[in-house]
């Protein structure tokens, strides 16, 4: 289709139709891909593909997903903020102040299925965990799910959104430890202004034991190229940092870290990332690489 035909067809026919097609059309075009390119084949890719013959296509192509259901959360409201909250480990996770029940047991869902220690998108691993007194900085921490985990742990908190609609629920999240966590309101990349910021900008000169995890929606790479000071001057460094949402963002992430010396895993599983329209052949993503020195 040229782009005046895909537009048409966006505007034509509705989004849940289009997500129908989608569903119908895309294990056609897979399994005929890997058909013809059994060189891309590997352990991983067969165990995917085996799920996809009997389940319908989604962002995490595994079993696991399915002990999940959006229905089962629990939602709440709290009369004196006016906001609505879940339960996550004993402690509140609040949302925007616009959004209704079913959209955050939906979100929820999603987050927890994120986070299952089967999921490509978990951030830690047995081998790669988060340490008593680290320093977190969330980049994209949207709600602040995993930063809310690792809150009692951690020795401070930087977290840094540019969604202003976020700040509100994340002040109140984060109210019971607003002596050690930072909220910063700004885009985070490789340049430093009014709304951008780096992570050389915001990173304490003397910090030890960092932990960073990064989700910014492609813009990964470029957060890494304002990075560049403390990759090369830190020693105890961890970074879980997401490759989903690029097609090549798994090896340039990759090649950029190897440049500082850093010991480099994938996580373990593919997503499938339905929600990218360029998305194409060989259509697997890794949620993330982890990587620390």
């Amino acid at each position: 289709m040229n782009n005046f035909t895909i537009q048409l067809y966006r505007i034509i026919v509705p989004k849940y139709f289009r997500r129908k097609i989608q569903a119908k059309r895309l294990p056609v075009s897979i399994f005929s891909y890997y058909k013809n390119h059994p060189e891309a084949l590997s352990p991983e890719i067969k165990s995917v593909l085996t799920y996809l013959k009997t389940n319908t296509i989604a962002i995490f192509p595994y079993s696991f997903q399915h002990d999940y259901c959006q229905e089962d959360v629990e939602v709440y409201d709290d009369d004196e903020t006016g906001l609505r909250y879940v339960l996550l480990d004993g402690k509140r996770l609040y949302f925007k102040r616009r959004w209704g029940t079913k959209k955050i047991q939906k979100l929820h869902s999603i987050l927890l299925k994120e986070q299952d220690i089967q999921s490509p998108h978990r951030y830690l691993s047995e081998q790669f965990g988060f340490n008593d007194g680290d320093l977190l900085i969330d980049a994209g921490v949207a709600e602040g799910n995993f930063a809310l985990t690792m809150v009692e742990k951690a020795s401070k908190l930087i977290l840094v959104e540019p969604d202003r609609e976020w700040l509100e629920p994340l002040k109140a999240t984060f109210a019971p430890w607003k002596d050690k966590v930072v909220i910063i309101n700004k885009f985070i990349g490789h340049k430093t202004g009014p709304v951008h910021t780096t992570l050389d900008d915001i990173v304490p000169p003397m910090a030890t034991g960092i932990f960073i995890k990064a989700d910014v929606e492609g813009a990964e790479l470029a957060l890494l190229k304002g990075s560049k000071k403390i990759l090369t001057e830190h020693r105890d460094l961890k970074i879980a940092i997401c490759t989903y949402h690029r097609e090549n963002d798994e090896k340039e992430l990759t090649e950029f870290l190897s440049q500082y010396k850093f010991k480099i895993s994938p996580s373990r599983g593919y997503m499938l990332p339905i929600f990218d329209k360029k998305m194409r052949a060989p259509f697997f993503r890794r949620g993330l690489i982890r990587a620390k020195k």
